[in-house]
């Protein structure tokens, strides 16, 4: 029978494809000195000028926004991702489950699944799509998760797609579902980036997009709930008639854009655990903005309870004095 042997937790923020010139540059649209405009956070989840966070911000984080500091934490999260990239071949998974979010790629306010899984035959990865009047750094940082030149279809496993879906309407789990992408853009990001960082261009594996709305109110699924989908796919995947090995990644995460140590370590250290409790009862009003994409995290971690992490990085990537920026994370349970 089938069963989950490698999950992953891997943070998928354009940031990780920036130089450190660039981090600047990011940090202006956090100081509203752009046109791109952001909506800021505080680590209670409230709306928050940027004036105010850094006037709550610890003053030692203007110690580590030197360019020397910042290509340090850059160099550590690409060997982060090339230890993932190889973790994924060695396991020669026959399928993996990408557990992601959607952010107005694909999903709108027209429509919005909690939760959708995708079962198509093969997911298309387009060419970068943004507005003509994007700034050239997000274009480059985004344009590495997107072909270059060309779209791609990509293989997904269509009949574990069917039978995970079943199996999660059989556990109450009201699932929606689609075989096509409604819009030209392609896959999301969250998703992108799993086939274009983490995978052998010549021979892909076998993906099974599971999309989470992590970031749209009001129907974003809650962390406990967030935490029995990860274990209801892995008895999905358990009661699989076929004989095969399979993985699955959360892609996205941790805390941003105001970066939460505390809340990051609480994450990771339960997960490190397998306690889903602690992860379960995180309150929602933290899981926002960016930090929503830790329920990601909850969900492969419940499908992971079943096995023990084998390796965390941890690389909080600040990019301004207010202690804005992305905390990168990466994590192996086997």
């Amino acid at each position: 029978m089938a069963k989950i042997v490698l999950a992953i937790g891997s943070s998928h923020s354009p940031m990780l494809n920036s130089p450190a010139e660039d981090y600047r540059l990011h940090a202006e649209i956090d100081a509203g000195r752009s046109d791109w405009k952001r909506q800021l956070l505080d680590k209670d989840g409230q709306p928050a000028s940027y004036e105010d966070l850094l006037s709550r911000a610890d003053p030692a984080i203007m110690d580590l926004l030197t360019d020397e500091l910042i290509n340090q934490r850059i160099a550590k999260c690409g060997a982060a991702i090339s230890r993932l990239r190889q973790e994924i071949d060695e396991a020669a998974l026959d399928a993996l489950i990408v557990v992601g979010d959607d952010q107005h790629e694909q999903f709108f306010a027209d429509n919005m699944p909690a939760v959708l899984v995708y079962w198509g035959e093969t997911i298309r990865n387009n060419v970068l799509q943004l507005p003509d009047d994007a700034p050239d750094y997000w274009k480059r940082a985004r344009s590495q998760y997107h072909e270059e030149r060309a779209p791609r279809d990509y293989p997904v496993a269509a009949d574990l797609g069917l039978h995970v879906i079943e199996t999660l309407i059989d556990r109450d789990f009201d699932i929606a579902q689609s075989r096509e992408l409604p819009r030209d853009h392609g896959e999301g990001h969250a998703f992108g980036f799993v086939h274009r960082r983490l995978m052998p261009e010549a021979d892909p594996v076998p993906v099974l997009p599971v999309v989470l709305n992590t970031y749209f109110p009001p129907n974003q699924p809650r962390p406990a709930r967030c935490l029995a989908l990860g274990q209801a796919i892995r008895d999905a995947v358990d009661s699989w008639r076929e004989d095969a090995r399979i993985g699955i990644l959360a892609s996205g995460g941790l805390s941003h854009f105001t970066i939460d140590e505390e809340l990051d370590r609480l994450v990771l250290d339960a997960c490190r655990a397998n306690d889903g409790a602690v992860l379960g009862a995180i309150p929602p009003a933290k899981l926002n903005a960016g930090n929503s994409e830790i329920r990601n995290w909850i969900a492969v971690a419940g499908a992971a309870d079943h096995l023990e992490t084998r390796w965390q990085e941890y690389v909080p990537c600040y990019r301004s004095p207010a202690g804005t920026g992305c905390a990168m994370a990466f994590a192996v349970w086997s």
